[in-house]
Parts: C-alpha cells; structure tokens; sequence
C-alpha cells in the first residue's frame, strides 16, 4: 500500500523521466546564433547556456537547420566548440537515412525556430518556459543604503 507521500515522489519522479527524454529540434540561424547565413552569426544571448541546461536534464537536441554540406558542418563545429553536440542533426535520430518515400519533419517533442508566429521569443523566455524558473527580482539599493 502506497501512503500519499510515496505517491507523491513517484509521481514527481515519473514526471522528471518523462520530461527527460524529450526530443528538442532547434534551428541554428536566427537561433542559435544571429542571422548571417551562410556565415556564423554571434551566438544569441543565453542560447548555449539554456541548450547546455537541457543537454544536463536529459534532453536530447538535434540541430535542424536550412545549412547542408560546408555551411552544416562549420555550424556543428561551432555549437561543438561552444559545448554542444547534438543527438542527431537535420534528422530525427542518428541512423536515420534520407529515403524520398518518408516526410522530411523531424520527430520531435518541440521546435525552438525564430521562424515561429511571432518569432523567437529569446532564450530567456524559452529557460523559464522549459524549466518553470522565474527569476527573483534584486532590490535595488537605495542612495544612501550604505549608512545601514
């Protein structure tokens, strides 16, 4: 017999494994990085800092971009050198092979694309979306708050 705390951590425990093999498509350009195809654009604010986040949670990411041939392989080496290696890229797993009989979407739980309705909603808000974080707003020290 399971007392209502047990189920309580089983449940919470069931939602982190759940949580922790979603698959997470990301585009590189306009994304990862500023737009500047087919060169790297700098990378934006918080975006390998939340992809990093996720990659320690248990998610696995897979770069789905337009780049193909040099322009894909310079931009993985440049995720790469900023600490990310992706599950699969421009493919929903590793194996996968391009055969025309199947779609071109890629399997995946949920895209983070600047070409989204409204476009990219930044890196912030996608950290506090995905991980139910908001931030505690500092106080701000008054003039003289050095006396106290």
């Amino acid at each position: 017999m399971l007392l209502t705390k047990d189920i309580n951590i089983f449940t919470t425990e069931a939602s982190k494994m759940i949580n922790n093999t979603l698959i997470v498509a990301v585009d590189f350009d306009g994304t990862i990085v500023e737009d500047a195809y087919p060169k790297i654009g700098k990378p934006q604010i918080f975006a390998f800092e939340t992809l990093k986040k996720l990659q320690e949670k248990g998610y696995r990411l897979i770069l789905w971009t337009y780049r193909s041939g040099k322009p894909l392989k310079e931009a993985v080496a440049f995720c790469k050198e900023n600490g990310i290696e992706f599950y699969a890229v421009n493919k929903s797993f590793p194996e996968e092979e391009y055969n025309e009989k199947y779609s071109r979407k890629i399997n995946a739980d949920l895209f983070i694309d600047d070409r989204n309705i409204g476009g990219f909603i930044g890196w912030t808000a996608v950290y506090k979306e995905l991980f139910n974080y908001e931030p505690t707003p500092k106080k701000k020290k008054g003039l003289f708050s050095f006396l106290k």
